[in-house]
């Protein structure tokens, strides 16, 4: 079974980079039909797609966060990776990571504060 685990800081200053890493287990993304999702929900709020990596390596954003989101991976660790630049607090939210549009991740508590 495809499991996967979010990971990175709970707590990030205004202006700093936003690093995640989810990695997965029971499952390898080496795999042709792997594509690795962020999506996060702001307090309040619904779900935001916020990017996508494909199997082909192949990255699309949301364009209203694509000018400060990159996402990575590791296949080597059968990791992928977010990284959002220049927080505010508007990007407090509870951060997922998904695979093949069918398995989550917990989520993760970020909060932007000073």
């Amino acid at each position: 079974q495809v499991q996967l685990q979010e990971s990175g800081p709970g707590l990030v200053k205004p202006s700093q980079t936003l690093s995640l890493t989810c990695t997965v287990s029971g499952g390898s993304i080496t795999t042709k039909r792997y594509t690795l999702t962020w999506i996060r929900q702001p307090p309040g709020k619904g779900l935001e797609w916020m990017g996508v990596i494909t199997y082909d390596g192949s990255t699309y954003y949301s364009p209203s966060l694509k000018s400060r989101t990159s996402i990575s991976r590791d296949m080597s660790k059968n990791q992928f990776s977010l990284q959002l630049n220049s927080v505010t607090p508007e990007d407090t939210a509870v951060y997922y990571c998904n695979a093949l549009n069918a398995y989550w991740g917990q989520g993760t508590q970020v909060t932007v504060l000073l």
